[in-house]
This record gives C-alpha cells, sequence and structure tokens, in this order.
C-alpha cells in the first residue's frame, strides 16, 4: 500500500472528516471529453442534480475505494451458474467493461447458455439513468430476459 492513502485515511480519521475526491467538474471546461459532457449534462442540470449526490456536488471519499484496489472481482466469475443479462450502453466510455466482463463470465465456463450481453445501440452512460430523454432502457428485453429465467 502507498503512505499516501494511508496517511489520508489517518488524517480523516483524526478530523473526524472525509476527504472528498470531487465531483463532476464545474465549470465544463470548452475541451472536456465526451463522457465528462455526459456526466455534465446529467449531474449539473436539472436533469440529475442533487444536494445529496456525490457525483452532482464534492464526489467520493478519496480513500474510499481502497479496499476494490487487490479484489480480483472477475477471477471467479465462470463459476456462476445463474442467469446473468449485462446491459451496456454502445456510446459510454464504459462499455468495455461490460464486454469484459462477459467475455470472462463465458471464458472456460460450463454455464453459458443463461448468460447474455445486451449492447444498447446509441446510447451513453447516463441514458440509462432517467431515459436521457429517449427510449434507451430495454424494457422489453428485461421482461423476456426475466419472464425466461425468474420462473
Amino acid at each position: 500500500m502507498q503512505e499516501k492513502p494511508l496517511a489520508q485515511r489517518i488524517e480523516d480519521y483524526k478530523s473526524g472528516f472525509y476527504k472528498r475526491a470531487g465531483g463532476v467538474v464545474d465549470p465544463l471546461p470548452e475541451d472536456a471529453l465526451f463522457f465528462v459532457k455526459d456526466y455534465y449534462d446529467y449531474y449539473k442540470t436539472e436533469r440529475g442534480y442533487h444536494p445529496r449526490s456525490l457525483n452532482s456536488n464534492d464526489g467520493w471519499n478519496a480513500v474510499g475505494t481502497m479496499s476494490f484496489l487487490n479484489q480480483p472481482i472477475l477471477h471467479y466469475s465462470n463459476e456462476i451458474r445463474s442467469a446473468v443479462l449485462i446491459i451496456h450502453r454502445e456510446k459510454a466510455h464504459s462499455c468495455y467493461f461490460g464486454k469484459d466482463a462477459y467475455a470472462n463470465m463465458i471464458k472456460g465456463s460450463k454455464y453459458t447458455e443463461n448468460k447474455e450481453l445486451y449492447i444498447i445501440p446509441d446510447a451513453v452512460h447516463t441514458d440509462l439513468y432517467d431515459g436521457g430523454g429517449k427510449d434507451a432502457i430495454p424494457f422489453d428485453k428485461l421482461e423476456a430476459f426475466f419472464s425466461e429465467y425468474l420462473k
């Protein structure tokens, strides 16, 4: 473990306050990356802003996710027997997470027949939060999958 995160945890403990990592950038720079503009459009506007939203304001604890650093969260995913539907947005910057998770889950697995990756065409990351003003939430797909596997 690096000394910097540990020092921050000690400082947080002594002060009784968790240092925040920062939420969505504001004001939005003109040259912001697409996904940053997408987040801004949701978290910093009436569409998704909330006074207690971490992304709308100060962000998450600076050292709050340290426990995930050494977790091989996908290591045993190919042993999952239950049905899994991974839904991702085609234009989300994180789409590769869903694709990688699915590929890892079926790689060498005996349990592939009830696994599916569903990519929503033209949708960005925040479109699934509220529909993004378009029909981006695949309710028909969800209904069909649940009807098939939740008997």
